[in-house]
């Protein structure tokens, strides 16, 4: 059990709040360009304050015992962006990984990445293949970098990749079925998030998890991504612990 401590107001004590931890948290990290444009700040300003943001979240969840944390870095409707943006997107990415490879290692987190890859600049594509080597040893919280990622692409790859056992003769339409389809997801082998969060005001999904998501909880907030705490963090937490999740059924 992790305990978190929270204030409500300012009139309200301290609340000693126990419960299970969500395994697996995914974050929409939404809001980068609006908290530049604030600023009268370039957008490239935005994307480099949410890395900041990155540093501190992952290393909270690894602190208090987060086991997954997907975040949504790269879709694959971003590539219709400006090139100039695309191209600082990918620099950041080389520069994050290069520069915070060894501290991630340090502190026991694993590097993954889901999507389809082929398709970033093959700087990337070394740089996220190298930090996974480095790590995927490690026994903390697991890191997974969605990059090139889109749910229908996702649901489409594994469409692919059952028609083609099929062909080899190795399932048959009988076989086909909710595990069958989680063998071939991004995320095979790994829990559905039990709440994603979306940062900046926006309720949507945005073709994030789409399979993954069907009875995850969702936590929005208005607040841009590069002003996401870990206070804020501890709230989405805090909010996991007391929402009551019944699957279909009722509740006991």
């Amino acid at each position: 059990m992790w305990k978190l401590f929270r204030k409500k107001s300012n009139n309200e004590s301290n609340i000693e709040i126990k419960g299970k931890l969500p395994k697996h948290i995914a974050i929409i990290m939404d809001g980068n360009g609006r908290w530049a444009k604030a600023r009268n700040l370039p957008r490239s300003f935005g994307h480099k304050a949410g890395v900041e943001a990155i540093r501190d979240i992952v290393k909270e969840c690894n602190n208090i015992g987060i086991k997954y944390l997907t975040l949504y870095a790269f879709s694959t409707e971003n590539w219709v962006r400006p090139a100039d943006e695309v191209n600082t997107l990918m620099k950041l990415l080389v520069e994050y990984l290069k520069n915070e490879v060894k501290e991630l290692h340090q502190n026991n987190v694993v590097v993954n990445f889901i999507g389809d890859i082929s398709r970033l600049p093959m700087e990337c594509q070394a740089e996220l293949i190298k930090a996974h080597e480095r790590t995927k040893n490690n026994t903390g919280v697991i890191m997974n970098l969605a990059l090139n990622y889109g749910g229908r692409d996702e649901l489409i790859h594994v469409v692919k990749s059952i028609v083609k056992e099929a062909r080899l003769n190795k399932i048959t339409e009988n076989d086909i079925d909710e595990k069958i389809i989680g063998k071939y997801l991004y995320t095979a082998n790994m829990p559905d998030p039990d709440i994603i969060v979306r940062s900046s005001g926006e309720m949507r999904l945005s073709n994030f998890l789409l399979w993954q998501s069907a009875y995850s909880e969702l936590w929005f907030s208005d607040i841009y991504w590069p002003d996401f705490k870990k206070e804020d963090l501890h709230k989405v937490i805090y909010d996991y612990q007391n929402r009551d999740r019944r699957f279909g059924g009722v509740k006991k």
